[in-house]
């Protein structure tokens, strides 16, 4: 079973993983002839209370996948963490990882006094869209105006 820890954003396994993210969503954009945008994210946007940073390790210890959350502006539920970076190496998809990433950043999103959590995603990410919905989000108004997004979710949050 796969495990969730806390690690710095920046920290060599999740910069790794950030980098592969990246690199994946670079091609994944080249092919449909638009430019994708990479930022790293800062460090101190995953530190508590202000947002965390998570890494999925497989049953040997191995680090193949991470997502964050981040406090951002208040919505209209309250207080507002936004969902950033959700990655698994494609060889590790299908096994309910995702979900129990998801999952744990919920958690970790009540825990820090959340009361809506949301996202923006791009429509070619269909098996991510799926996901998102099977975890209760629903589509929203946009919220950013993120370069590299064509949908955006929400999901309220009951304590």
């Amino acid at each position: 079973m796969a495990a969730l820890r806390e690690s710095p954003v920046d920290s060599p396994e999740a910069h790794a993983l950030l980098a592969e993210y990246f690199q994946a969503r670079t091609a994944g954009f080249a092919e449909q002839d638009v430019a994708y945008t990479t930022t790293f994210p800062l460090p101190s946007a995953f530190v508590p209370p202000a947002g965390v940073f998570l890494v999925v390790h497989d049953d040997e210890g191995r680090a193949v996948g991470c997502g964050g959350i981040r406090h951002i502006a208040d919505g209209p539920y309250g207080t507002r963490y936004e969902v950033k970076h959700l990655y698994l190496r494609p060889e590790t998809r299908g096994r309910g990882w995702g979900r129990l990433l998801m999952e744990g950043l919920e958690a970790r999103a009540l825990a820090l006094g959340a009361h809506e959590l949301v996202l923006d995603t791009h429509h070619s990410l269909e098996a991510a869209g799926a996901l998102y919905a099977r975890s209760g989000f629903v589509a929203i108004e946009p919220y950013n105006d993120n370069p590299n997004a064509s949908r955006w979710y929400g999901k309220v949050l009951l304590p």
